[in-house]
């Protein structure tokens, strides 16, 4: 009798009882939820019992039983892979006319000028035409949006907000309803447009087409140069020129540590004079005795100007600038 009152399906494991009827409307949910668990209980043992039904093999955890194919098909989880989404349909039926018409776009459904009664409001003159103010309004809410777009542009130009060839084109706008001119653009400004066009390209502008007597574009930045790998004359020997420069540099710059003839002679006039003062109170007596040899005298031979070249200290010196370049 339970296998002709219950469905089971043993390929998903699920039994259900397609003609189960309540004997009475149950008054409350605990009623419900008891003759569900008492009919579930009832499903489960007739589902084991079909299982024991079937052939088993023997293994060491116990008796396997393979599982016929499912019957009953079961929604899926997930979606089908390769399913496309289905785009709108290009007409919908109009309620309004009873016809299809274009979702959008011209004599679209739903039109607000397709309108056919318009409710009168107590502000209405009489004698006006509703249909020419709805015309008449929805025009000058263009025409403001427009005024406004142009303007923003405009502002925007002021502030530099925006790059070149925009604000080009936004001062040669004239604002909508004024009587007033466009600003001319200048040369500079059209240079500087072409320029931005023409380097725009992937390439830079260099294998795009010229136009018939069109100027290249002007290099405003500097070109590095850079010196050549092999020494020679002319350019090669520019690096040498580099270096001597740059020594002679150092040298100039320390030149008056090194040879400066005239504040040693100073300063040895200075200390002779403080000398010469310590020794005016003192007698000074000349001897006229001639000395015994011929040509030979006491006074020594006049100076003709001591000069000093600390010459270890400047090489030094240039040595430890040279370091640091």
């Amino acid at each position: 009798m339970a296998e002709s009152q219950y469905e089971v399906d043993l390929g998903n494991l699920m039994a259900f009882d397609p003609h189960h009827q309540f004997v009475s409307p149950p008054s409350s949910r605990e009623e419900v939820v008891k003759e569900a668990i008492e009919q579930g209980t009832k499903l489960v043992q007739a589902i084991a019992d079909a299982l024991f039904s079937l052939p088993s093999t023997e293994d060491v955890d116990g008796p396997i039983v393979k599982l016929p194919a499912p019957t009953i098909k079961l929604p899926r989880a997930k979606p089908i892979l390769g399913i496309q989404k289905r785009k709108k349909e290009k007409l919908v039926f109009d309620e309004q006319t009873g016809t299809w018409k274009r979702r959008h776009g011209y004599d679209r459904v739903n039109d607000d000028n397709d309108i056919p009664i318009i409710e009168a409001k107590s502000t209405d003159e009489p004698g006006t035409d509703p249909f020419a103010e709805r015309r008449k309004e929805k025009k000058s809410k263009v025409e403001k949006q427009e005024k406004n777009r142009l303007q923003n542009l405009k502002q925007a130009a002021k502030a530099g907000a925006l790059p070149s060839h925009v604000q080009l084109a936004a001062t040669a706008l004239p604002i909508t309803g004024s009587q007033a001119m466009p600003k001319k653009v200048s040369k500079d400004e059209l240079q500087n447009v072409a320029g931005m066009a023409a380097i725009s390209t992937a390439s830079g502008g260099k294998f795009d087409k010229k136009l018939p007597g069109e100027k290249p574009p002007k290099h405003e930045k500097k070109y590095r140069k850079f010196l050549p790998a092999v020494e020679g004359s002319g350019m090669g020997a520019l690096e040498k020129q580099q270096t001597e420069k740059v020594l002679n540099q150092l040298i100039s710059k320390n030149s008056h540590e090194i040879l400066n003839v005239e504040k040693r002679e100073k300063r040895q006039r200075k200390q002779g004079g403080l000398s010469s003062t310590s020794s005016k109170l003192k007698a000074n007596k000349k001897s006229f005795k001639k000395s015994s040899k011929k040509g030979s005298s006491n006074k020594a031979p006049p100076s003709l100007g001591t000069r000093s070249f600390p010459a270890d200290s400047a090489i030094s010196c240039v040595q430890t600038e040279l370091a640091q370049v």
